[in-house]
């Protein structure tokens, strides 16, 4: 089972930014997001707080818990917004091996600094039930984009192992035992074990 487990969906109208919010609500969330993707840039998890974030953000820390349940929320809420902003076409003409990569290549999470993406990738481990609806939502899109990525008729088990491998990947990037530059051709190469197809960088 992966981390970002698509099983058990969540509601969209349960996430941040999907409730009615005034012109005025959706800007401070939106500020909130960016202090907490900048805290994440420059700051260990340890030393993040809902404080350190509305700090930065320019608003009352009561104020951006009417938004978020806690930091966790907040930086796992950075992954998904960066996902979610990410394109996400399919070039149909590419052998198999190039489609996965290129796919993974625009999934969002590259355009974190390293320090930034464990982090966020920390507070994904959160247990609690609103950093579990954002990690269903990025399960859902990795599973999305990558099920694209093999095509019509994919092996739902190749597709399977994909999800899992880049899981993976992301956590060990995120440790920095694995350069994020690997990651696409880690991709092709699993592509390759699984369909017996060229691995491409």
């Amino acid at each position: 089972m992966s981390l970002f487990d698509p099983a058990d969906r969540a509601d969209e109208s349960e996430l941040p930014g999907r409730r009615h919010l005034s012109e005025r609500q959706a800007e401070v969330m939106e500020r909130l997001v960016a202090a907490a993707a900048d805290e994440a840039e420059e700051r260990p998890y340890g030393e993040i707080s809902v404080r350190s974030i509305a700090k930065r953000a320019g608003v009352a820390p009561a104020t951006a818990y009417t938004y978020f349940s806690g930091k966790d929320h907040l930086l796992a809420e950075v992954l998904w917004r960066r996902m979610q902003s990410s394109p996400h076409l399919v070039d149909v003409n590419l052998p198999l091996g190039e489609r996965v990569a290129a796919t993974v290549r625009t999934m969002g999470f590259g355009t974190l600094e390293t320090p930034a993406v464990a982090v966020c990738t920390t507070a994904l481990l959160g247990d609690g039930p609103d950093v579990k609806r954002v990690r269903t939502h990025i399960g859902v899109e990795i599973g999305r984009r990558l099920g694209a990525a093999l095509g019509p008729g994919a092996d739902a088990d190749v597709l399977g192992v994909l999800q899992v491998t880049y899981t993976g990947a992301i956590l060990s990037a995120g440790m920095g035992h694995l350069a994020f530059e690997a990651v696409p051709s880690l991709m092709a190469e699993a592509v390759a074990l699984m369909t017996r197809e060229d691995a491409t960088s």
